[in-house]
């Protein structure tokens, strides 16, 4: 899928740590957003705990702050030099892993839209950790944090993003298990087929994915006309087009016709597909993924 625009870190080596360093100077502005648009719907938020179910053990993990000392085990703790909790199957089941997209095309902002697509992707991560913990419910970053459970885990989620100088394009989603939720913030411009290899692992082992696509108005509409260069923040190749109306409608089947293969593919498997413009407000797309989540939960059922 073609991109618009240019990115506004250098493309290269030292392309990871200039933007970690970007990232970080964001995320306090950001976690404030997200709390502000948190505070707008959180009256129609539940949690989907049940009571009675998962008395069966699931697994030993790691302690992590924000985990009750009672629930250590400490006959298989005394086995190395790490401390385990154990991990009950409805547990297990309920935790939430969140991503936000980190790569350079996620920088974008025409002159139309309020803010760039990675900071709108941020607070919709930041904005959902903050409402899944008060819930009471288990949250996680690929690659970058194990589950935890805390009442301030939009917080804590903040500050690993603001120390991880460098995060993966594409973490490894391999050690995601059944029942679990993941919910992906990306402009999702990579070419469908190789979107769906990536994600395949989490639909064969039955985890629910709730994928939000975040769309600059121009990326949408192309609003450009006359001799107009472009540049993929990717690669930094660069296109130059004598008139740039001329490729206007094929532009815009092309991307419609991605968006659509997405949107068919996530529904055979039972997942949501949601669309974010950076020119409208951020809590719309935050209902809609709760919607998708509280459906499948059967909350109240």
């Amino acid at each position: 899928m073609p991109r618009i625009g240019e990115a506004t870190a250098p493309v290269g080596t030292s392309d990871a740590l200039a933007r970690g360093r970007l990232r970080a100077s964001l995320v306090p502005d950001l976690l404030v957003e997200a709390r502000r648009i948190v505070n707008t719907v959180i009256s129609g938020w539940h949690g989907r705990k049940k009571r009675g179910i998962g008395e069966n053990f699931w697994q030993f993990r790691p302690f992590v702050e924000g985990d009750a000392m009672a629930r250590i085990d400490w006959r298989r703790s005394a086995r190395d030099d790490h401390t385990y909790v154990r991990d009950r199957e409805w547990e297990a089941a309920h935790t939430a892993w969140l991503w936000a997209d980190p790569s350079p095309s996620m920088l974008y902002k025409s002159a139309g839209a309020t803010v760039s697509k990675e900071s709108r992707a941020l607070v919709l991560i930041l904005a959902l950790a903050e409402l899944l913990s008060r819930s009471g419910e288990r949250i996680a970053w690929p690659g970058l944090t194990d589950p935890f459970t805390a009442r301030n885990g939009a917080e804590r989620l903040a500050s690993h993003l603001s120390h991880g100088a460098s995060l993966p394009t594409r973490p490894d989603l391999s050690n995601i298990r059944r029942f679990s939720d993941i919910i992906l913030a990306s402009d999702f411009l990579d070419p469908p087929e190789e979107i769906m290899a990536w994600l395949d692992v989490l639909a064969r082992h039955g985890v629910r994915a709730h994928l939000i696509e975040v769309a600059d108005p121009a990326e949408e509409a192309f609003p450009y006309a006359g001799r107009t260069e472009f540049a993929d923040p990717e690669t930094g190749q660069k296109l130059t087009a004598g008139r740039a109306e001329a490729i206007r409608d094929d532009y815009r089947l092309a991307y419609s016709a991605r968006r659509e293969e997405l949107i068919r593919w996530c529904k055979r498997l039972g997942w949501s597909y949601t669309v974010n413009h950076t020119d409208r407000l951020a809590s719309e797309a935050l209902v809609r993924v709760h919607m998708a989540m509280a459906a499948e939960a059967g909350v109240g059922r």
